[in-house]
């Protein structure tokens, strides 16, 4: 049966693990998702996801996959999980971001979202039932409920209509979902959105109305989207307290190693973003001594590995010249090392994280580590 049980407690801070199982494998809590926006994680092989990486579970967006390849590719091919080769979990938004960074070509309404394609300009319609079909075709193990994400300086006359639209949203899903299965064999589920700007009573309503349609987990989006990162952590704290210990929580899109273990610190058990690869594709390194700009002169000729602390191939391999080096030739490899290198960073910083949680000293490790991890090398 899929579900998600807490198995430690820090008892210095809200930070807990734990375990989700899916028919396709069980993740630990708290987890870094990798980002595979259209069935890849970009310039990373599987097999070092899985072997060097270590990911439990990866991301696919509904959008982009809706857009292209298209559902009857993926409907063909058996799923994304057949599709991509990929035989561990996979998540998938509803797209709802996605929508919300084209201001200018969507139009929301109580039906749902229109918009255009950033691809061709075609126009399309994402109403909650539609979404819940176009994730039943896609497969993935955990689906996101359709939601409006909220601007992260809206007032709040439009935070609450928004709120409101999502709330209406996230009822229609759910009676969709349940008129519907599974499509490839194995079980699906999906986590409602608790959305409400940086209102504390709007967050609370909406983690309220959201909980009477969550089973195993719940998601907290809108957030990251513009406010100060301090207002972030004070939502993350109103909601603590809101959701039950038998869910899991999912902060949406963050971000930083520093943003991850303040998260677990609230509460918080799963974690997604694109900075680990993008930064990376960009010459930014996260390492367990801060952060590396491998385009700097000062890498040129320095033979240390690239995180002596780190535990991928890519830390054991080659060193910070090395990598400097491809990066002044603009050669693609320097993309592909600097994202698994950042991608087996994060797992490890969830890695030990558990770890920390597991032997009750997490609040003490995570302020040291904290420090130690965000500053500039």
């Amino acid at each position: 049966m899929f579900s998600f049980v807490k198995t430690a407690s820090d008892p210095g801070s809200s930070a807990r693990t734990g375990i989700i199982t899916t028919d396709h494998g069980r993740i630990r809590t708290p987890i870094f998702m990798p980002v595979g926006t259209v069935g890849s994680v970009k310039g990373v092989y599987h097999r070092d996801l899985k072997e060097d990486i270590k990911a439990e579970i990866i991301l696919g967006n509904t959008y982009h996959l809706y857009l292209r390849p298209g559902l009857d590719t993926l409907k063909a091919a058996g799923g994304l999980h057949k599709f991509e080769n990929w035989d561990r979990p996979i998540l998938t938004d509803s797209g709802g971001f996605q929508v919300f960074s084209l201001s200018k070509i969507r139009k929301i309404t109580p039906e749902g979202c229109k918009f255009q394609s950033h691809i061709d300009g075609s126009r399309h319609l994402f109403t909650p039932e539609n979404n819940v079909d176009t994730q039943r075709i896609i497969g993935a193990d955990i689906m996101m409920a359709l939601d409006e994400c909220c601007p992260g300086n809206a007032d709040r006359s439009y935070a609450t209509k928004s709120l409101q639209l999502t709330q209406g949203w996230l009822e229609r899903y759910s009676k969709r979902f349940k008129e519907t299965d599974p499509l490839y064999g194995h079980e699906q589920t999906f986590f409602p959105i608790i959305q409400g700007c940086t209102y504390p009573d709007l967050r609370v309503q909406a983690a309220e109305h959201a909980l009477e349609y969550s089973k195993v987990g719940i998601a907290i989006g809108g957030l990251a989207v513009g406010e100060p990162t301090e207002v972030m952590y004070e939502m993350l704290e109103v909601l603590d307290p809101v959701i039950p210990q038998n869910r899991a929580r999912y902060l949406m899109g963050v971000g930083t190693p520093a943003n991850i273990l303040e998260g677990i610190a609230r509460g918080v058990d799963m974690f997604d973003c694109v900075m680990p690869t993008r930064n990376g594709r960009n010459g930014m390194l996260f390492t367990w001594d801060g952060v590396m700009n491998m385009r700097n002169a000062k890498w040129a000729e320095d033979f240390s590995p690239i995180d002596p602390e780190g535990t991928s191939f890519v830390d054991k391999a080659y060193s910070r010249a090395y990598l400097h080096h491809l990066f002044i030739a603009g050669e693609m490899f320097a993309a592909m090392l600097a994202s698994e290198h950042n991608l087996a960073f994060y797992l490890d910083l969830v890695r030990q994280a558990r770890e920390h949680i597991e032997q009750g000293d997490f609040a003490s490790w995570k302020e040291a580590a904290v420090k130690r991890i965000s500053q500039r090398l």
